[in-house]
């Protein structure tokens, strides 16, 4: 399947699933993704944000249609992505951007901090991508698009579960790119670093004062901006990029 040769970013006639794409830079990426042409399902498990994402890209004249659902149940995704393809006839694009973070220090993470961390985050990537692969094989073309963090490169403080379930996102694209390439299906992760959603605004303020001292472009990152290059890597133009990891984190490393 190939976007209009006059636009290598026009995602027209492609179709994409996004994981907690209720808020923050799941409805980003879903918005960016529907602006470029694409078909969006739009997936989380709070249903109210899933279906005000898809009706706010109706709004505009973009197609979506929302699913409230759990990324950890196989056989729910399952049928999912079933219904997705049966909607629109094709499975092309899947952004596994939903998440949660269960912050503790080392000495306080519990056995359920880490347990539903690794669930979501890392398990819950697992599942989707296995569903929806099954449905690019036969196509010869997909995008799996996962949702990694600066967290897992510099670490930061009370966030072991979290900086283990994204680094295992950095580990499991690389394989993934390796097992699939082949196949025509490529597969990258995008790692943003201190972005201004619900979650990176409630920092205390004097946490946000040294993280941003940290980041050379000396402010938070917007989630568009994090979605932007999720519509790049789901384009023509990123054909050849395969198993990368993208930082989106204003210069901010360590």
């Amino acid at each position: 399947m190939s976007a209009a040769s006059e636009n290598p970013l026009s995602l027209k006639g492609r179709v994409a699933v996004v994981t907690g794409g209720g808020r923050g830079i799941g409805a980003a990426t879903s918005k960016r993704l529907a602006e470029a042409g694409a078909f969006v399902a739009v997936v989380d498990q709070d249903a109210g944000g899933a279906t005000r994402t898809a009706k706010e890209i109706g709004v505009v004249g973009g197609e979506a249609i929302h699913f409230q659902a759990d990324v950890t149940d196989s056989f729910a995704i399952e049928r999912l992505f079933d219904q997705v393809v049966h909607e629109w006839g094709s499975l092309d694009i899947l952004v596994n951007n939903a998440g949660i973070v269960r912050e503790a220090r080392i000495d306080d993470v519990t056995e359920q901090d880490w347990t539903d961390t690794l669930d979501v985050n890392a398990r819950g990537a697992v599942v989707c991508t296995r569903a929806a692969v099954q449905h690019m094989r036969a196509r010869r073309f997909g995008r799996i698009l996962s949702a990694a963090s600066i967290v897992a490169r510099a670490g930061s403080f009370g966030q072991t579960s979290y900086a283990a379930s994204k680094a295992a996102i950095m580990g499991m694209t690389r394989v993934w790119a390796r097992e699939l390439g082949p196949e025509g299906i490529t597969a990258n992760a995008v790692a943003p670093g201190f972005i201004d959603t619900e979650v990176g605004r409630s920092v205390p303020e004097a946490a946000l004062r040294q993280i941003l001292a940290r980041t050379p472009a000396g402010r938070m990152g917007r989630a568009e901006e994090v979605a932007n290059v999720y519509v790049f890597l789901a384009s023509d133009l990123a054909s050849f990029v395969n198993g990368a990891v993208v930082g989106v984190d204003g210069g901010r490393r360590l």
